[in-house]
C-alpha cells in the first residue's frame, strides 16, 4: 500500500492505542491462569501472533470486540509437535520460546525470515547447557526439553525481551530461580513491566537492582486486566504538536512504568535546542526522535547499537530515508547523529522497509513537505488504524494500491 500525504496539520483529540507491550504480557499471564479477562486490546499483527501462538499451545480463547477471555494453558496438555506462527513479532518469539523450552514437548516456532535473522543465541546457549533440543533454520526454531530452575547470568545490554522471556518461563516452575544481570542493565523498564504484570496475576518476582528472584511457589491467578495506553505509539501522535499541530493525546496512565514515557522529555529537549539524548532504555523511540530532530536542526543520540536488530536496521533505514528529505545522518557503533539541514519535499517515494515505526516517523515529516510512502501497511504491526486516525485529525492523505 502506498500513502500519498499532502502538507497539513493535525488538530483534535485522540485516544492513545492500547499498549502492545502490556498486551503481550497480559495475554501470556492470562493464558497460564484458569480463565482471565483481558480488556482494551487492539488486534495488531503482533498481538494476533501472540494470541494465535497461545491457542496453538492449548490455551482456550474467546474474543469479543476488544476483550479476550483466555486461560487453561497447562504444560501437560501442550500438544507434542505444536507449530507456532510468530509472523514478524520479536516479542512473541522471545517471550514464548523459553516457555516452550520448559514443556518437555517438541514445539516449532515459525515466522518471517527477518524475524529469525534477529539474535536468539542467548536461548541457544541455555538450551545447550541444559541438553534441550534447539534446531534453528532460516525461518523457524524447534525446541524440546525441560528448562530447569537455576541461577542464570544474562548480559544487561541484550534485548530485555530475552530477560522477560526467561522470567515468564521460570515463573511456571516449582522451584526458586535467580537471574543476575551483568553489566549495564539497559531497557530495565521493560523488565519492570513484566514483573508488574506477573504480580497482577499473582506471581511473585522480586527485582533488587540487577537481580531477579523468581520464588517458584506462585501460581497464575485468574484476573480481570485492562491494558493501558501505549506510550510508544502515543509519541508519534504527540509529535504533531511539535511541528505546528494541536493534538490532545488522551488515555495514557500518568503512573506508567513504560520506558517510552520519556518521549515527552526528549521532545521538549529538542524544542529547547538540546543536542544529545540517550536512547538505551527507549530504543523504540529512535525513529520518531530522529524524524523530529531533523525538524529542530539535528541532534546526537547515544545507546543506539541495538537498532540494527529491530524490524529493520532502524539507524541505516532512517539514514537512507532522511537523505531523501535532504537531511544527512552519521552512524557509529552506538551513536547516531542527525545533521542540521533544511527539510525539503522528497523527489523519490519513501519506503517503510516493512517497519511500522519507520512508516509512522516518515509520515510525520511528510505532513510538512508532502510526498508518498511505499509499504505503509507496515503500521498494522502495532497500530493498524494509524492512517485512519490521523486523517480524522485533519492530515490530508489518501491510500493507493
Amino acid at each position: 500500500m502506498k500513502v500519498k500525504i499532502n502538507p497539513s496539520k493535525a488538530v483534535g483529540k485522540i485516544i492513545a492505542p492500547p499498549s502492545k507491550s502490556m498486551a503481550h504480557r497480559a495475554l501470556i499471564c492470562g493464558a497460564l491462569s484458569e480463565k482471565s479477562v483481558i480488556k482494551n486490546l487492539a488486534f495488531s499483527k503482533d498481538i494476533e501472533a501472540t494470541l494465535n501462538c497461545l491457542k496453538s499451545l492449548g490455551a482456550k480463547v474467546l474474543v469479543k470486540d476488544d476483550v479476550v477471555e483466555i486461560g487453561g494453558l497447562k504444560a501437560d496438555k501442550v500438544p507434542d509437535g505444536a507449530v507456532l506462527y510468530c509472523n514478524e513479532s520479536g516479542s512473541t518469539l522471545r517471550f514464548l520460546l523459553p516457555l516452550c523450552m520448559s514443556f518437555g514437548k517438541r514445539i516449532t516456532l515459525t515466522g518471517e525470515k527477518r524475524l529469525f535473522e534477529r539474535p536468539l543465541g542467548i536461548y541457544e546457549e541455555i538450551a545447550k547447557e541444559q541438553n534441550i533440543l534447539f534446531q534453528k533454520t532460516e525461518n523457524s526454531v524447534t525446541v524440546c526439553g525441560k528448562l530447569k530452575p537455576s541461577n542464570y547470568r544474562l548480559a544487561g545490554d541484550i534485548s530485555s525481551q530475552f530477560i522477560s522471556g526467561m522470567v515468564f518461563a521460570l515463573s511456571t516452575l516449582k522451584e526458586k530461580s535467580i537471574i543476575e544481570i551483568t553489566g549495564k542493565f539497559e531497557s530495565a523498564s521493560y523488565v519492570d513491566l513484566t514483573v508488574c504484570c506477573l504480580e497482577d496475576f499473582g506471581v511473585k518476582v522480586e527485582r533488587s537492582g540487577n537481580t531477579l528472584i523468581i520464588d517458584g511457589q506462585s501460581s497464575f491467578e485468574s484476573c480481570e486486566y485492562t491494558v493501558e495506553g501505549d506510550c510508544s505509539n502515543a509519541a508519534f501522535l504527540d509529535a504533531f504538536n511539535y511541528i505546528g499541530g494541536n493534538v490532545l493525546v488522551d488515555g495514557l496512565n500518568t503512573d506508567t512504568l513504560q520506558g517510552d514515557r520519556v518521549y515527552k522529555d526528549i521532545f521538549e529537549g529538542l524544542k529547547k535546542g538540546e543536542k544529545q539524548f540517550d536512547l538505551s532504555d527507549c530504543p523504540d523511540l529512535a525513529p520518531v526522535c530522529f524524524a523530529l530532530s531533523s525538524f529542530f536542526g539535528g541532534a546526537v543520540f547515544t545507546g543506539t547499537k541495538r537498532l540494527k536488530l529491530k524490524e529493520s536496521d532502524r539507524a541505516e533505514t532512517m539514514k537512507r530515508e532522511l537523505l531523501k528529505f535532504g537531511i544527512e545522518v552519521e552512524i557509529s557503533e552506538n551513536l547516531v547523529e542527525i545533521k542540521n539541514g533544511e527539510l525539503r519535499q522528497p523527489k523519490a517515494t519513501l519506503y517503510s522497509h516493512n517497519d511500522h515505526r519507520i512508516a509512522m516517523a516518515l509520515t510525520l515529516l511528510l505532513t510538512l513537505t508532502g510526498g508518498s510512502i511505499e509499504s505503509a501497511e507496515a503500521v498494522a504491526k502495532s497500530y493498524p488504524d494509524f492512517y485512519k486516525q490521523i486523517s480524522k485529525l485533519g492530515i490530508d492523505l489518501y491510500e493507493t494500491d
